[in-house]
């Protein structure tokens, strides 16, 4: 309702005319200096979820994507979870119907394929301007939408990394050896790809609409291998890729967290196959 009424008075964050009020009172460069510009009001950003088994953070998660002041879909794609995320997902659905600046769709898997599976499904339904990543629990916040796509919007990049190790975002301290692991992964993939980026392996990818066309037909990987091949994919074809840093809230094995040293392992053949070959 208050995104409604903002958007009627032309307040909306981010719209053509809250960008004028705020150059009129701090002046172009300091809206420069602070990342204020101008989402266009055709733009729609698809954000793709893939869920499993994340029936304690769903509901809060998705509600932080639907405060983001951007007009969303939301592609929920369900990999046959064993908990109630289905349920969950059929409430969300429910209670999204009638929000002009959320369309919510809910896809579901009949068997447990994997991340890299439940993004291909997503990827394969999305209709937006440009497509972003979110998992579906709290580490990353879509708060930060708005900074990770404007090097697409003012047509700087095709493809933006968030990254959890540039700049100075707030950071969860948790596993030396998983971070290790991170930057070894990274720099390998780098070797191959010939990029210098800092985190290869985050959630946190947005692509330009047409580049999601291009490469969605031709992924394979159906878990966690799915983050070195789109890399390598997107490198292979000379889109413009750009970083900007992000915050990061980690979780732990007991919290949740899935990723093991056999997806590790899997990165690592990743990196290699679809280094040397599309």
């Amino acid at each position: 309702m208050q995104s409604e009424s903002l958007e009627v008075e032309g307040l909306r964050p981010w719209s053509r005319t809250w960008y004028e009020n705020q150059v009129r009172a701090i002046g172009e460069s300091a809206c420069k200096s602070l990342g204020f510009y101008v989402i266009p009001e055709e733009f729609l950003l698809s954000v793709v979820i893939p869920v499993y088994n994340e029936e304690k953070t769903l509901r809060a998660l998705v509600q932080r994507v639907r405060d983001v002041p951007i007009r969303k879909e939301i592609v929920l794609v369900n990999d046959c979870s064993r908990d109630r995320s289905a349920e969950v997902l059929a409430e969300i659905e429910a209670e999204s119907s009638g929000d002009g600046m959320n369309l919510v769709r809910v896809f579901h898997h009949g068997v447990n394929q994997g991340k890299g599976a439940a993004l291909r499904t997503g990827f394969s339904q999305v209709n937006g301007t440009v497509v972003v990543i979110q998992d579906a629990d709290l580490e990353y916040d879509p708060a930060e939408y708005p900074r990770l796509i404007r090097p697409i919007v003012q047509d700087q990049a095709d493809v933006v990394f968030g990254s959890r190790f540039l700049g100075n975002q707030a950071h969860r301290v948790l596993y030396f050896w998983h971070y290790m692991g991170n930057r070894f992964l990274t720099t390998l993939s780098n070797c191959f790809t010939n990029l210098n980026l800092s985190d290869m392996e985050t959630c946190y990818k947005v692509f330009r609409r047409d580049v999601i066309d291009a490469i969605c037909p031709h992924l394979q990987q159906s878990r966690f291998g799915i983050e070195p091949e789109m890399t390598a994919r997107v490198a292979r074809r000379q889109y413009r890729i750009y970083e900007t840093s992000i915050s990061y809230s980690g979780r732990t094995y007991a919290e949740g967290k899935k990723i093991g040293w056999k997806d590790g392992f899997q990165a690592l053949w990743c990196i290699v196959r679809y280094g040397l070959k599309d």
